[in-house]
């Protein structure tokens, strides 16, 4: 049995019928990454010796009963925006190179309630700046399915740790497309929930009125369990949602947490796991059809439609109108609320000092320069300037207005129509390099992807083939607000119909006998055991 190959929900049923231990599913994690991490790098630390304790304690509790659901004893990984007590959290960036939480983040504890055991935290582009995971201070993240692509970003290690089979579920984190874009470029799902669905205390912040929280899984199944744990209201998190105000209660459903209990009302998204979309409304933005859009994604993605449409849905093309203007809005808001955000980050609290300073200010100013990176300097300084006195309103308010009217858009968009279908990037995975030397041609990349931020939106993405080249395509189906179960429905529905493709690095790679190495300077990344 190739453990490494289950998917979360298989594994987990194995570990509770006893076919296979937790220690068992933890090793196999464990040795894969030492095997293939040298070539993907989508780690920046691995807790060995603490994934390992942890998986005989949760082993204990599942013997004795206290742990039933579908996640107890899955190993999970963990994007390195998202603390996690005294385990290294770097964000990907010099600034916090040293920087062990005090606390952990709401949605890896429910993670942990439910008995998933973390092995590490993923690489990233520097706060989540980027779309590639090159901006990374711990040096790219490669895509398995080519190493010489990207995997995407800013969740790109944790969407190639996934691909790579080094765990079978992670979470990321999707501001404008981040969790969406990589799921896309490594061919696994990748949700982005309603916004306040998943608590962000405990993410560190990029964009404030963005930032959410998701999982990453080889299959729509997994991503549907994964989100019904880490799912919760949250009184830390002044924008978590109480989701029982908004969607009715199911009947006598077994909640995912693993305690027996019924899911309460909004929390239920294993419920749509349904192969039946006869009647579901799709549209069809013809604004993310045109002009840019790679042939071969738009011939892969309308042959997914028609499939659907085969099973009995009605699919219709509409105007999608101010699609446009998502872009500037989405990167003044997210570059305002970045530059608010990151001033915390400055050298006397936590985190990176410079060594050689004159004064406070030199010392706030040397900080800086030397912690953080290029992208993440190109976006405080864009920030500041549209939050200065001058161009406050005719950036900064103007982009609020923006956003508010693409909520509208959409709002009338789902007055009829219950999914939105559209791609999750114009291309698949660019190679490295390509995309760090015109910044302005990565951000135009996010333009499927970040109006559904700007709305609060639900979105998945879901592989629906691959390109000449043989990488993955991703489609991305949207949702109205609350609206998970239509989107997974239809996600699972599409599913079925398609077979699981592993990446070609997988079956190619060559067997590695030494292990991957302790990172020792900027670009290796990787630390092998204990906590780094």
């Amino acid at each position: 049995m190739d453990i490494k190959s289950l998917t979360a929900v298989e594994l987990g049923k194995k570990i509770r019928a006893k076919e296979i231990s937790v220690a068992e599913a933890v090793k196999a994690s464990l040795d894969q990454i030492e095997r293939v991490e040298k070539d993907v790098h989508s780690f920046v630390s691995v807790d060995r010796e603490g994934a390992l304790k942890r998986a005989a304690r949760v082993q204990e509790q599942i013997d004795d009963g206290r742990l039933t659901g579908p996640l107890a004893g899955v190993p999970a990984a963990i994007k390195d925006n998202i603390c996690t007590k005294d385990m290294l959290t770097t964000c990907g960036s010099r600034m916090l190179e040293n920087f062990k939480p005090t606390f952990t983040a709401e949605a890896v504890r429910n993670l942990e309630k439910a008995g998933a055991v973390v092995i590490g935290k993923t690489n990233m582009d520097e706060f989540a700046m980027g779309s590639t995971t090159e901006t990374s201070y711990y040096g790219v993240t490669r895509n398995p399915w080519n190493l010489k692509h990207v995997p995407g970003g800013s969740s790109g290690g944790s969407c190639a740790a996934v691909a790579a089979e080094e765990c079978p579920f992670a979470l990321g984190s999707d501001t404008g497309g981040s969790i969406r874009q990589p799921s896309s470029f490594c061919g696994v799902v990748g949700i982005k929930p309603t916004y306040g669905t998943v608590s962000r205390y405990g993410l560190i912040a990029y964009g404030s009125s963005l930032d959410q929280i998701g999982p990453i899984a080889k299959d729509v199944t997994d991503c549907a369990a994964i989100l019904e744990v880490i799912a919760s209201h949250d009184p830390k998190d002044s924008t978590s949602i109480d989701r029982r105000s908004y969607v009715h209660a199911p009947v006598g459903k077994t909640c995912s947490g693993g305690k027996g209990e019924v899911c309460p009302a909004g929390y239920d998204f294993t419920g749509a796991l349904t192969d039946d979309v006869a009647g579901m409304r799709i549209g069809i933005p013809k604004d993310y059809f045109g002009k840019g859009l790679d042939a071969e994604v738009r011939e892969k993605i309308l042959e997914a439609v028609r499939t659907l449409e085969e099973r009995g849905a009605v699919v219709e093309e509409f105007d999608l109108r101010l699609v446009q203007y998502a872009i500037p809005a989405y990167y003044v808001i997210a570059s305002a609320e970045a530059s608010s955000n990151l001033s915390r980050f400055d050298g006397v609290k936590y985190g990176y000092r410079t060594e050689d300073y004159e004064g406070l200010h030199n010392m706030y100013k040397k900080t800086r320069s030397e912690g953080f990176g290029a992208e993440v300097k190109r976006r405080i300084m864009l920030g500041s300037f549209v939050l200065s006195s001058g161009y406050y309103d005719a950036y900064y308010l103007k982009a609020l207005r923006t956003k508010a009217l693409i909520k509208q858009e959409f709002d009338r968009a789902f007055g009829k129509y219950d999914v939105i279908i559209a791609p999750a990037s114009p291309t698949t995975a660019p190679e490295l390099g390509k995309s760090l030397s015109d910044p302005l041609k990565m951000y135009l990349g996010d333009i499927y992807t970040i109006s559904v931020n700007l709305a609060g939106l639900p979105g998945i993405s879901i592989p629906v083939g691959t390109d000449s080249k043989g990488l993955p395509v991703g489609m991305q189906i949207i949702g109205n607000c609350f609206e998970e179960k239509k989107i997974i429905r239809a996600a699972y529905t599409l599913e079925k119909t398609r077979s699981y493709e592993r990446p070609g690095m997988i079956n190619n790679l060559s067997e590695r006998k030494e292990p991957a190495g302790s990172r020792t300077e900027k670009g290796d990344g990787f630390m092998k055991g204990g906590r780094a």
